[in-house]
């Protein structure tokens, strides 16, 4: 019984490998703008739940790369592989909503997409949110909030951070921005869990 077990294990190990080398042959078609190779090698391990061919894929169809530009794929591609907690979905389904792009723009959707990235410490979901509670959009406005969030995305080297927390700070008290710095330093202690 412990042979058959031992020889399962080693058959999935072999297989996640295999797959691995098969999804960098459709990511190189893809880079080679070798449309049609890709598509024919990246579908078969997309539809299987590879998140990786799946992200390929949206980004495809966003793209009109080998296939027609349609976004209802795009979102498919991008929720099921998000599902699966891809960053790079789930930052690319928040830009998707927050921009309109291919979808009816959604401020509400983009912040619970960055909320998920930020929650993971991504400092680009970080940036994000930071930029949601700024201009009030799916959120309400709250500059403490703001500065929190940029101050965490600046500490893991978002430049674009520091500039948008530097021109935020000159319009809170100095209470906030006291404020503001306590909840970023309680955020990274609570390891960017229930932050808000």
């Amino acid at each position: 019984m412990k042979k058959w077990l031992l020889f399962i294990t080693i058959l999935l190990l072999c297989s996640s490998v295999a797959r691995a080398d098969v999804f960098k042959d459709g990511a190189e078609a893809q880079y080679k703008d070798n449309y049609a190779q890709a598509l024919e090698i990246l579908r078969p391990i997309a539809e299987e739940g590879n998140a990786e061919a799946q992200v390929a894929l949206g980004q495809m169809y966003a793209k009109g790369q080998g296939v027609t530009r349609n976004y209802q794929e795009v979102l498919k591609w991008f929720r099921l592989a998000a599902a699966q907690g891809n960053v790079e979905a789930q930052f690319r389904l928040g830009a998707m909503y927050a921009k309109g792009k291919g979808v009816t723009q959604d401020y509400q959707e983009a912040v619970k997409w960055f909320r998920i990235l930020a929650a993971q410490g991504n400092a680009q979901g970080q940036y994000k949110l930071g930029l949601m509670y700024r201009g009030g959009q799916g959120v309400t406005q709250d500059n403490v909030h703001a500065h929190m969030w940029f101050n965490l995305a600046e500490n893991q080297g978002v430049r674009a951070a520091k500039k948008k927390r530097v021109r935020i700070a000159k319009v809170m008290t100095p209470s906030q921005i006291v404020d503001a710095q306590r909840m970023a330093r309680d955020c990274v202690e609570k390891h960017y869990r229930n932050c808000e």
